[in-house]
């Protein structure tokens, strides 16, 4: 099996040379790229294609929310995890709206990251157990509002995410929505993670009645 492409993207060399000699001792895992800030990272991942990227929330130029939200629009199918010395509310449910699959502290020990970062790959959330607790709340919240209190629009969504959700609207299942859009399974699993993200729901079948109930099919 070959080894996990991984993009590294932080501003902080020192701290990124660390990074780099944790997965260089991994079998599983190789860096393919190092970028200094988050214009670099969107223009790094067009060109190497990493499977993983981990991402600076702090950047100079394009900071890492931005950088996530433009690679994820190109590039749906990368796994992004951010990474962080603050644990502020805004920025983790901003990131994981624009499709990052997790949101780790700085100051986590390098086994844990790396189990989470396996994790996440495998489309499990990779969250700090410090942040966990907020995210949870916050789900809480979401699921008391009705999808009338939802302030959310069709433009929110890339066009090829309308075109996943409209499938799903029409209960297309994921294999059959691949098959359609002539796109991978992995791919649809990662379109559909961004458009609950986007909308603010919990499953499929909330993003698909939320549709009905704004008109937009």
């Amino acid at each position: 099996m070959k080894p996990v492409r991984v993009l590294l993207a932080d501003d902080h060399i020192l701290f990124r040379e660390g990074l780099a000699g944790i997965i260089a001792e991994q079998s599983d895992m190789e860096v393919v790229g190092e970028a200094n800030d988050g214009l670099e990272a969107i223009v790094k991942s067009q060109e190497l294609e990493p499977d993983l990227i981990l991402m600076d929330v702090q950047m100079p130029t394009c900071d890492g929310i931005e950088a996530t939200l433009r690679i994820k629009n190109e590039m749906p199918g990368v796994t992004i995890v951010m990474l962080t010395v603050r644990d502020d509310d805004e920025k983790l449910f901003q990131a994981l709206k624009y499709g990052a699959q997790g949101y780790l502290l700085k100051n986590i020990r390098s086994r844990e990251m790396l189990k989470m970062l396996r994790g996440a790959l495998e489309g499990e959330a990779a969250i700090s157990p410090e942040l966990a607790g907020r995210l949870l709340e916050e789900f809480r919240r979401l699921s008391k509002q009705t999808f009338a209190d939802i302030e959310v629009d069709l433009e929110m969504l890339t066009d090829r995410e309308q075109e996943v959700l409209q499938l799903v609207v029409n209960k297309y299942a994921d294999k059959d929505i691949a098959e359609n859009l002539r796109i991978s399974l992995h791919t649809v699993k990662s379109h559909i993670r961004n458009i609950l993200a986007k909308l603010q729901v919990n499953n499929r079948r909330e993003a698909a009645r939320l549709a009905r109930q704004k008109g937009w099919w």
